[in-house]
């Protein structure tokens, strides 16, 4: 038996509904992205006059805001809190960030209004653990 064949039209692949699905993942990704944000701590530094320190590859920035509650930043550059203000827990976080070397400079960044106390530990810290590089940063005062 000799079935007659139909002749079919020939297949298009239309695009139109793939760019429309395309565009709308997009849109979704778009809209449901989250962006990391740097952390930014807020502190208002004491002014000073002075040379600005040359920068390093390398340094150790120990940030204290109003509060005392300190900020450590490595190598990344994000400052991160300690769990308490004790000392050995600075202690512990700077021998973290400073590994073998005391060479590195260690930068403390307090707030104008940090307790005095809390700086003051910084420094004993720093200085039993042998760092001999240690700066202020200060805002600088210009026509003054």
């Amino acid at each position: 038996m000799n079935f007659p064949r139909t002749k079919r039209p020939p297949l298009e692949i239309t695009l139109t509904p793939m760019i429309d699905v395309v565009f709308l993942l997009l849109i979704f990704f778009m809209v449901t992205t989250t962006f990391n944000q740097q952390a930014e701590l807020k502190i208002n530094l004491p002014k000073a006059k002075g040379t600005q320190a040359e920068a390093a590859e390398k340094m150790i920035v120990l940030t204290i805001n109003a509060n005392g509650t300190y900020f450590i930043s490595g190598d990344d550059g994000i400052p991160h809190q300690l769990i308490n203000q004790k000392k050995a827990t600075l202690m512990r976080a700077l021998i973290q960030a400073a590994g073998e070397s005391r060479k590195i400079p260690f930068i403390i960044s307090a707030d104008g209004k940090t307790p005095h106390q809390a700086v003051v530990t910084a420094l004993d810290v720093a200085s039993n653990l042998g760092f001999s590089r240690i700066t202020f940063a200060t805002k600088s005062v210009i026509g003054e």
